[in-house]
């Protein structure tokens, strides 16, 4: 193993760094672990001027865990192992236009995703992050009291499916089809990190609807609390894009949102997930 050269910098208080010295398509097995103790400390690591091709994205990608494949992207794209991200001019919606944690619908959700810049506007298309243990960590004991025994039913009928309607307004398309079927699970609202032991909140706007044995409208006003908890501003990080930038978020700490107010600009992103396991 070479002597590591890596450099690490916060960019907010509550989460978020920014790591030089490192080329992601050469990384050893000591720069694997120092990245995911950085990942597992700051919630998401951004890297600047990095240069990966579709295999060695997904090679990087597979030094943290085997490969994510989003079943709602499988089948609109050449390989399904890949997640090409594409806001064109005239967009009115885009991917990730809400806070959120990756693919929570699923029984065991990403462990995190890497995004690669490719082509970035000249302003515009930031990304923000909200760290979900500060979140947590926020509440008082009695709100701690009450959610830390629920779990919240997560379905991704909002963002896929014929219902959903996102083909019509945005370049990334997304499953629709007649065969696609609602996937729904039950996740811990609070959520113990599996690696670091630290204590988050685990809901979102994006598959979140309700808590296990209420309705909806009796979940709403809890849940939409906590959901605005989990993106206070104190708690986040934004991130602007340059050619070549990487972000690597930790799924299970974290929630993100895509700003979509890049005018009359394309913007191009590569993304692969790494998989996770069930939430505890």
């Amino acid at each position: 193993m070479r002597n590591s050269r890596i450099e690490m910098a916060k960019i907010a208080g509550a989460c978020g760094a920014e790591i030089s010295g490192v080329i992601l398509s050469e990384i050893d097995d000591g720069e694997v672990a120092e990245i995911r103790a950085a990942l597992n400390e700051h919630g998401v690591v951004f890297f600047r001027n990095q240069v990966m091709d579709d295999d060695q994205h997904k090679a990087l990608a597979r030094k943290f865990g085997p490969i994510f494949i989003h079943p709602n992207y499988k089948g609109t794209g050449p390989d399904p192992e890949i997640v090409t991200i594409r806001r064109e001019p005239g967009d009115t919606r885009i991917v990730g236009e809400e806070w959120h944690a990756d693919t929570t619908m699923v029984a065991e959700p990403p462990m995190g995703a890497i995004l690669h810049g490719l082509d970035v506007p000249p302003w515009g298309g930031d990304t923000m992050f909200a760290a979900q243990w500060a979140a947590y960590d926020s509440l008082s004991d009695g709100m701690k009291r009450l959610i830390d025994p629920l779990r919240a039913i997560h379905t991704d009928r909002k963002v896929a499916g014929p219902r959903a309607g996102m083909n019509a307004h945005r370049s990334t398309k997304v499953r629709e089809d007649a065969d696609w079927q609602e996937t729904i699970s039950l996740h811990p609202v609070v959520r113990t990190h599996p690696e670091t032991g630290r204590r988050g909140l685990f809901v979102n706007h994006s598959y979140t609807v309700a808590f296990e044995g209420m309705t909806e409208a009796e979940s709403k006003p809890l849940l939409d609390y906590l959901l605005a908890v989990g993106h206070r501003p104190e708690f986040t990080c934004r991130f602007r894009w340059e050619p070549g930038s990487v972000a690597f978020w930790d799924n299970r700490s974290t929630k993100h949102i895509a700003l979509n107010d890049t005018g009359p600009h394309r913007r191009v992103m590569r993304r692969v997930q790494v998989a996770g396991d069930r939430p505890t």
